[in-house]
């Protein structure tokens, strides 16, 4: 297939290229910029030279299906809304990395995201991409909002349980905390070097975009629609995500219920491991991989859960999550493309 990142000089799209670049079904990338346009992407990032080369495309979204198979979109929120109609139009296959077609509630769009909303038509064709939980769907979809990085770290931890009614939605408390090539390749004084080293910052407090996201998905497996609470946080480091969540236990639940639901969602999905002998991870145990790492809890004292999970915020929580999606979609091996192994140290 010949295969368009859109957005190509992004953290996201970066990825994108590092991992379409190894994989087997890909014969040919098409790289778009509009900021960069005619420039070369190896000569921007120096860590592509011999490797990918050749000058960025001017997006032109009436043209694109003509010069590509199948397209991903790494531009930022509010961009997809405009740039995707016409080209889903033609009927090409999408994966969006932004915002834009997560929500399905237009008024929640414009109360979180402060934008206008999307082409309702094509946010009730888009198919919510938690590769793991909406499989089915993926598989026949046209086109994928692929999650955001924090949901997709909180879903996967709270999920299991949440699907067999093991908590108490109402008390979900999530404490989240990323590196900070989550906020993206534009610097900004928050990622500024002398403001972010050495330094712990909360952000977005009962604020954040992302949390109806994680509700929307919450509330579809589970019997309430109660709210939760959602607390983002910049570490010092370049990657990774690590969410801590806390939850109470409906009463009569075991510990030994809450093991047997993660081992057996452990058993049925690739990129799903658990810390072992009830450990808890670290975001060094998944740094460069596609893989969520989960470990807990259970204190019988309280009837509470601590569940962590960790992803690679720029692999699970973005470029990784698409390619995975992009293999479902196209019927190719789960793991096509995506690295067998962590890197550690």
């Amino acid at each position: 297939m010949n295969v368009g990142i859109v957005g190509a000089t992004g953290f996201g799209g970066l990825e994108l290229v590092r991992l379409l670049k190894n994989h087997p079904r890909i014969k040919k990338l098409t790289l778009y910029s509009s900021s960069k346009k005619g420039d070369s992407i190896d000569r921007i990032y120096p860590h592509l030279n011999g490797i990918e080369e050749g000058k960025l495309e001017d997006i032109d979204k009436y043209n694109i299906p003509k010069q590509v198979d199948f397209l991903f979109s790494s531009a930022p929120t509010g961009v997809s809304a405009s740039l995707l109609p016409p080209i889903l139009e033609q009927g090409m296959k999408v994966i969006d990395l932004a915002g834009d077609y997560r929500l399905k509630e237009s008024e929640t769009y414009k109360q979180w995201y402060q934008k206008e909303p999307p082409d309702a038509k094509w946010v009730d064709r888009a198919v919510y991409g938690l590769s793991e939980w909406n499989t089915d769907q993926i598989t026949h979809a046209q086109m994928i909002a692929n999650p955001g990085c924090y949901p997709t770290a909180a879903l996967l931890g709270l999920l299991p349980l949440v699907n067999k009614r093991l908590l108490d939605v109402s008390t979900i408390i999530i404490d989240a905390k990323s590196g900070v090539s989550g906020a993206g390749a534009v610097p900004s004084v928050s990622s500024h070097f002398p403001f972010a080293n050495d330094n712990l910052q909360i952000y977005k407090v009962n604020k954040h975009q992302h949390i109806p996201e994680i509700e929307q998905m919450l509330h579809q497996y589970s019997e309430t629609n109660k709210p939760i609470t959602f607390s983002t946080h910049l570490v010092p480091m370049t990657r990774g995500i690590m969410s801590t969540m806390y939850a109470k236990v409906k009463d009569g639940v075991s510990a030994m219920e809450i093991e047997e639901t993660y081992t057996e969602y452990a058993e049925q999905h690739e990129f799903i491991r658990l810390s072992p002998a009830q450990g808890l991870p670290s975001t060094k145990h998944v740094m460069g991989s596609n893989y969520c790492d989960i470990g807990w809890s259970f204190d019988p004292r309280t009837q509470r859960i601590t569940a962590v999970s960790v992803i690679d915020n720029l692999m699970k929580g973005a470029a990784g999550q698409a390619v995975h999606n992009f293999n479902l979609m196209n019927g190719f091996p789960e793991t096509a493309g995506l690295p067998a192994s962590p890197v550690f140290p």
